[in-house]
């Protein structure tokens, strides 16, 4: 007897829980949990953040002509040696110059009414130098010249590490997003409940645009100058408040 009594109980739990209609029970469970769409306020944020430069990027070479392409190739050769031992006296170690790109091309003049016709070949060899002292630039590019360089495409700037610049970015754009979510919550009479999901977008440097060199131009011989200027550090953040009254 003492056996069957707990089951009649639990048969009877049962019983008593078949009565609640299905859909009566689905809706108490998303009452409890779910957050109604007039209730949630979204907000995107973006906080820029610049700082001066700590490293430059300058690409530049050599570019030769010849009958041949074999002349070529040995011109060429012979006045980037010259430019490799300008940015060994600079100081710039081997491990910050790269090869950015090679390359040998025919050149063609084409007579009117005629079939073109091979005149000879272009050689090119083109390097990616990293500087970090700053100061440096413009002495470099003009040893580069004194040696042999004869093609330059431009400078670029960046900072060697930006994430403590791009972490200051998001604390900006996230405290902006809070200040916001107040601000509309005290306009509108409702309370700013709680944060219901963050995510980032756009987080990134600013891509810096290469800076073109500027030589001056007086009776004296002068140096290449060269300014870095400052860059910016972008951060975007999306979050959605839930609203309460």
């Amino acid at each position: 007897m003492n056996a069957i009594q707990p089951l009649a109980g639990l048969a009877a739990i049962g019983l008593a829980l078949s009565a609640v209609p299905a859909h009566a029970q689905t809706m108490t469970a998303m009452n409890h949990n779910s957050i109604q769409p007039e209730t949630t306020l979204n907000i995107s944020a973006t906080a820029n953040v610049t700082a001066a430069p700590d490293i430059a990027y300058l690409t530049g070479g050599v570019v030769t002509e010849a009958r041949t392409a074999e002349e070529a190739v040995r011109q060429n050769a012979a006045d980037m040696s010259g430019v490799f031992e300008a940015l060994e006296a600079a100081g710039i170690d081997r491990a910050n110059i790269q090869t950015s790109n090679f390359s040998v091309q025919p050149r063609y003049n084409y007579p009117q009414n005629s079939e073109r016709v091979l005149v000879g070949y272009t050689a090119s060899n083109q390097l990616r130098v990293t500087v970090r002292d700053l100061d440096m630039v413009g002495g470099v590019i003009d040893a580069m010249v004194a040696e042999g360089g004869n093609t330059f495409s431009g400078v670029t700037f960046g900072v060697e590490d930006p994430s403590d610049l791009i972490d200051q970015a998001r604390r900006q754009a996230m405290q902006d997003a809070m200040a916001r979510a107040e601000l509309f919550a005290d306009v509108t009479g409702y309370d700013v409940s709680r944060i219901v999901t963050i995510s980032e977008s756009n987080t990134s440097p600013v891509s810096p645009q290469p800076v073109m060199m500027r030589a001056a131009v007086m009776e004296d011989a002068a140096s290449t100058q060269i300014s870095g200027g400052e860059l910016s550090f972008s951060a975007t953040v999306n979050v959605v408040f839930e609203m309460s009254q």
